[in-house]
């Protein structure tokens, strides 16, 4: 028995069904996995059940994952996107690192932790996690808004700086005579320029021809990946670069190619197995008996992160013109540090340039943000209304940046207004126009905003649920406001934008009339009792209209909505 409870295999296999049980526990608390990954190690450790044993092997699964990782941060960075990163982004993005990284410093500093160690943790909080931040703004359906395609934007400047900072440190340990590798300074060098000369040749003469064969096969599309990232991550870690750059050369060689979408869409689900034990690994390293000493400094620390952070993008955001609102969406998810800010603090204490008690620090203030910036972002548009009255610092008058998303409408005499212009209200507002029914279309996608201009029609950048843009719109001539936003699938949220909309217009003095989408019959009979005059259920009159088509009904059997009113028709 005692022997079955130390196999490696035993041992993975009750790490496992730890994960999952404290996982599913994480997800009712809607917690990212990270946190739930984080408790696993700690409660399997030496500190409580001291159930891991099989250090080679978890170490190993470990490193595997770390490259697997930073093999996919490598693979989304393409040339051409560098370039296409918009001012806000770079400005955004760099001067939160720059701030964070000043006054983290100087946080550290004042608590006494030595200059060194200040530095590293103060570089740490500057990141965020693009996985957590992209899961949960998915969810709310705001990928496509305004202050989630700049939080993106800055999200991968930060992923550049990573890069920047992990070759800059495996420098230092070069210099320092603590490479991971072995060999002289010089010739390390001399072999990283290899490297980097190899990822050059591969990216322009070999990785797409190569990688639309293997496209033929998509497992061994995989293998190759998973066998890229290894092999250059072995290469670098043996001549002293260490395994992280290796891992982000690997997949620089194959961001130029057309498969890297795929690529990394494959390989996510293996990189979340592997980080489990990555996680594992540091929980299982962490002594809680020294998170005592740490607690004050943790406290401190994730109080900048939460607040901190976002204050500095807001005072960004604002003097580049966005409002306040955007500028506060955006701020959000910038409120908590990353699996790589884990990493970071690892490489430093594997160089012996900071202690472990250092580690357990960040991993605190990991803990702290992740799990409190989870909320916060779920719950941002509620936050925002609290925090409203104390913003009007962050905002310049007239909002040049966001007025520039907006196109000039006919304000007088638009007789539609229609919020979310996705595929259902792009098609109604093309047929009312064919019509002669001024329409004014309304989204917080700017890329929704375009399309519109581009097919002739009237659109209006904003947001449905806030109430200052929504008293701006020309409601007093209009007839009627059609909502097709889509809710929010997962649940995570409380707040139906539909419902909110509604009692908007209706607090801003709208009379007209209010048509609705739903999905299904309880959603039906909520915004009725909300104030709905007609809800549209677009998969049901699709199937009512398919139905009559296929059975060949007779046109006076087919059931059709009476189309609204043109000007014409209401004045005869």
């Amino acid at each position: 028995m005692d022997a079955l409870i130390h196999s490696p295999f035993a041992e993975v296999a009750l790490l496992l069904v730890m994960a999952a049980a404290i996982g599913l526990l994480g997800i009712l608390l809607r917690q990212p996995l990270i946190v739930s990954f984080i408790a696993v190690g700690l409660i399997a450790g030496p500190s409580a059940l001291d159930v891991v044993h099989s250090d080679e092997q978890i170490d190993l699964l470990s490193e595997l994952g770390i490259a697997v990782l930073l093999f996919m941060v490598g693979i989304k960075l393409d040339v051409k996107l560098i370039r296409s990163l918009g001012t806000v982004a770079l400005l955004t993005g760099g001067g939160q690192v720059l701030f964070t990284s000043i006054f983290g410093y100087l946080i550290g500093l004042a608590l006494g932790l030595g200059h060194v160690t200040s530095l590293y943790v103060a570089v740490a909080l500057t990141f965020s996690s693009t996985i957590i931040i992209v899961k949960l703004l998915s969810d709310k359906r705001e990928i496509d808004s305004l202050h989630g395609q700049i939080a993106l934007g800055f999200l991968i400047v930060q992923d550049l700086i990573v890069v920047l900072a992990m070759i800059v440190l495996s420098a230092i340990g070069i210099s320092a005579g603590d490479g991971h590798g072995s060999g002289s300074g010089v010739t390390v060098l001399a072999s990283g320029a290899a490297l980097v000369a190899l990822v050059v040749l591969l990216a322009r003469y070999v990785a797409s021809p190569l990688m639309e064969r293997l496209a033929c096969a998509p497992e061994l599309l995989v293998i190759f990946a998973i066998a890229q990232a290894a092999m250059f991550a072995a290469v670098s870690d043996m001549v002293g670069l260490g395994k992280e750059v290796g891992g982000l050369l690997a997949g620089m060689s194959l961001a130029s190619t057309p498969y890297r979408e795929t690529i990394a869409a494959r390989l996510a689900p293996l990189r979340d197995f592997l980080l489990l034990f990555f996680f594992i690994a540091l929980g299982a390293t962490l002594d809680l008996s020294l998170f005592g000493a740490h607690v004050a400094g943790a406290v401190v620390f994730s109080l900048f992160v939460l607040i901190g952070n976002p204050l500095i993008v807001l005072a960004i955001m604002g003097a580049m013109g966005y409002r306040k609102r955007t500028s506060f969406l955006a701020g959000l998810t910038v409120a908590q540090i990353s699996e790589f800010s884990l990493i970071f603090i690892a490489m430093g204490v594997s160089l012996g340039h900071v202690q472990e008690d250092a580690l357990g620090l960040v991993t605190m203030v990991g803990l702290v943000t992740i799990a409190a910036s989870t909320y916060m972002i779920t719950y941002s548009h509620q936050l925002y209304g609290v925090c409203e009255p104390l913003l009007g610092i962050f905002e310049r008058r007239g909002t040049p940046r966001e007025r520039s998303e907006a196109g000039a409408h006919h304000g007088d005499s638009c007789k539609v207004l229609i919020f979310g212009l996705g595929r259902f209200g792009t098609a109604i507002g093309i047929r009312l126009n064919k019509r002669g029914i001024r329409v004014l279309g309304v989204d917080f996608n700017p890329l929704a905003v375009r399309r519109w201009r581009e097919l002739a029609l009237d659109p209006e950048f904003g947001d449905a649920s806030d109430p200052e843009f929504v008293a701006k719109l020309p409601l007093s001539r209009a007839e009627w406001i059609v909502s097709t936003i889509p809710i929010h699938p997962t649940g995570l949220s409380h707040e139906d934008t539909r419902i909110t909309l509604i009692q908007l217009t209706r607090a801003s003095g709208f009379r007209g009339r209010i048509a609705v989408t739903s999905h299904n019959a309880r959603d039906t009979e909520n915004l009725f009792g909300a104030g709905a005059d007609i809800v549209l259920e677009p998969f049901q009159d699709a199937a009512d209209r398919a139905v009559d088509l296929l059975s060949g009904a007779p046109e006076e059997d087919r059931t059709e909505i009476p189309p609204i009113e043109t000007e014409e028709k209401q004045a005869s």
